[in-house]
């Protein structure tokens, strides 16, 4: 006897809002240790990260503290699908930090499937986002330790967290 069986599923703006959690409470951390961002913008920036999450546009995310052009600490998401994926536990983020004095700042790049949109649509989608970023370039991290291997995921799709710390 054989059997076999089909599994389809729909990513939804539930996952991504789930996944933009867990980044949230990344955040929410952030500012209980060094006092930014503020939670207004934890409830912009997860909002933003969900929609182009459940869009498929997102390359990735950057936020963290900077000092000119380069950054003291970082946390960069970039978002993955398929295959294995975990659902790791936010948190275990570097303490103690010399950000005081540092800017906060984030960075957003989108993906290929982005740029494939017409103008007008790639309009479309921005205007249904929380925020109107201001183009720019992301600071570097030439000098940076990086820690990799945190996965935030639900149902196919998610993001790899790496720190970056200023050394």
């Amino acid at each position: 006897m054989t059997t076999s069986s089909t599994r389809s599923s729909t990513f939804t703006i539930t996952n991504a809002r789930e996944i933009a959690a867990s980044v949230g409470a990344d955040l929410r951390n952030l500012y209980s240790k060094y006092g930014d961002p503020q939670p207004s913008l934890i409830e912009v920036f997860t909002e933003e990260l969900a929609l182009y999450l459940k869009a498929g546009y997102l390359e990735f995310v950057q936020f963290g503290f900077r000092d000119g052009d380069r950054w003291v600490l970082k946390l960069q998401y970039t978002a993955v699908s398929g295959g294995y994926l975990r659902n790791d536990t936010p948190g275990n983020l570097p303490s103690a930090m010399a950000v005081i004095g540092h800017d906060f700042h984030s960075y957003l790049e989108q993906n290929s499937e982005f740029f494939a949109l017409s103008p007008e649509g790639r309009a479309a989608f921005k205007a249904t986002l929380p925020t109107n970023r201001t183009p720019g370039t992301a600071p570097t991290a030439n000098r940076a330790i990086s820690t990799a291997g945190t996965q935030f995921s639900n149902n196919g799709r998610g993001v790899d967290r790496t720190v970056y710390l200023d050394i």
